[in-house]
């Protein structure tokens, strides 16, 4: 599924795809400012009032949006969003099918409201446009599966203590992971793989490259299925980045690469590792800008805690064509296959602003002409503080509160997401650090209290 690049069905089309497919409920869906999937449900009367924009909700009830004194706002139906959801349950086939369709956010004028997530995205899009470039993503999102304790309640019981790429039955995720991949495909998203990963219970589901609008919507709708599939079996899905300690997190790779019509503007033959100026530019903005974008594309307070030494995920600002302790790796395919995997992002982050920033960096790094340091192929958890000034390699940012600042001084990324965003997105991260920082953790009493 690509909305950017498909042929969108009209008003009238998607009306009769609805009456056919015997859909009962339309999905009107968007996104707060941090990623929560909303929607405004319609039944079969209000069909063709919803696709054409006429809905309003009250903006002042969802984080990041506006204020009281202003709040109505317009869902702006995409057309080329629109899909049935497959049945997921008995129960849900007798009450008649849903259909959902990714809105755009508009103020009642119909102009955009620059604090929608998605118009963010669109913005970097449009800048990238300019040039005559356009930003394809392959996203890995990785999750858990957990057991269910007593009322239904989530724990971090995992249902199995298989590894990555193990088989059943020491994978008993596997039948679960089929039937997510199955209604995925049934909705039209090209799915190129689906594996256990690493730690007990964790798994991994790869979509195939597309535009990177498409892809932001994917995952949107990706982390809705897989938790509604888990449900059914009695699972509980989670996307956090660090459930258990111990073993690995969980991250979302994001394979980028930028073409000029039909031609990746990042494959050059005859450049140092067969990567053009134009990659290595670019590159080049992702490790300036990482700092920045860190709170962006590692939102909450428990990001930090799969970002540590040993568990694959990156400490360091550095990139490689080889290990995967980089924060940035170029696989070995060329030609039109040749792409940055930036492994920073997690599944906790909102698509669309994660995308944002990163497309935000690439592009700055191309207008700076920003030259990377040079690549390092060793395994970089076991350089020496030495080593690594030699070779320029930085560190992330340590915990939320020190990303908050980067962000906020990094003027390329602020300018991504634009004041109204910004200006939310930095007080709701801040109020949640006030938060956690607040509160004694049973650690420290096990730690301190009889020591000190």
């Amino acid at each position: 599924m690509n909305s950017a690049e498909s042929v969108s069905p009209t008003q009238a089309e998607i009306l009769q795809r609805l009456h056919d497919g015997h859909v009962n409920f339309l999905r009107l869906q968007f996104s707060d400012v941090l990623g929560t999937v909303k929607n405004i449900e319609v039944p079969r009367s209000q069909f063709e009032k919803a696709l054409s924009g006429s809905v309003m909700f009250d903006g002042s009830s969802i984080q990041g949006f506006t204020r009281i004194e202003e709040s109505d706002m317009l869902l702006s139906p995409d057309l080329s969003t629109f899909l049935i959801y497959p049945q997921f349950s008995r129960e849900e086939g007798e009450r008649g099918k849903v259909a959902r369709i990714i809105c755009d956010v508009l103020l009642p004028s119909g102009e955009p409201f620059t604090g929608d997530p998605r118009h963010v995205l669109k913005r970097q899009i449009a800048k990238a446009a300019e040039s005559g470039l356009k930003l394809f993503a392959g996203t890995e999102p990785e999750f858990f599966l957990f057991e269910r304790g007593e009322g239904g309640r989530g724990t971090t019981l995992t249902n199995d203590q298989a590894g990555y790429f193990d088989l059943a039955p020491i994978d008993k995720g596997e039948r679960i992971r089929r039937e997510i991949t199955n209604k995925l495909v049934e909705m039209g998203f090209e799915i190129e793989g689906a594996h256990h990963e690493a730690a007990p219970g964790q798994h991994e589901i790869d979509f195939r490259y597309q535009d990177a609008l498409a892809a932001a919507d994917a995952i949107s709708t990706f982390k809705f299925v897989v938790k509604r599939v888990a449900l059914e079996y009695g699972l509980l899905a989670s996307f956090l980045p660090k459930p258990v300690a111990g073993v690995n997190g969980s991250g979302l790779h994001v394979h980028l690469s930028l073409f000029r019509g039909g031609d990746n503007t990042f494959y050059d033959k005859a450049g140092e590792f067969e990567l053009s100026d134009t990659a290595l530019h670019f590159i080049g903005g992702l490790l300036e800008h990482a700092p920045g974008m860190c709170a962006v594309t590692n939102p909450t307070v428990n990001s930090f805690k799969r970002l540590v030494p040993g568990f694959e995920a990156p400490v360091n600002v550095a990139w490689s064509t080889s290990n995967r302790s980089a924060l940035v790796r170029v696989p070995a395919k060329r030609g039109n296959s040749t792409r940055a995997e930036f492994r920073l992002p997690d599944p906790s982050c909102n698509p669309y602003l994660a995308l944002a920033v990163m497309l935000a960096a690439g592009l700055d790094g191309i207008a700076q002409k920003t030259v990377p340091p040079p690549a390092i192929q060793r395994n970089i958890y076991q350089m020496t503080v030495r080593e690594k000034r030699h070779h320029r390699v930085r560190e992330l940012p340590r915990d939320l509160y020190d990303a908050l600042d980067d962000l906020e001084r990094d003027e390329v990324i602020a300018g991504a997401l634009g004041a109204h965003a910004l200006e939310h997105y930095l007080r709701a991260k801040r109020a949640e650090w006030r938060s956690y920082a607040s509160v004694v953790h049973p650690w420290e009493i096990g730690q301190y209290l009889e020591l000190v």
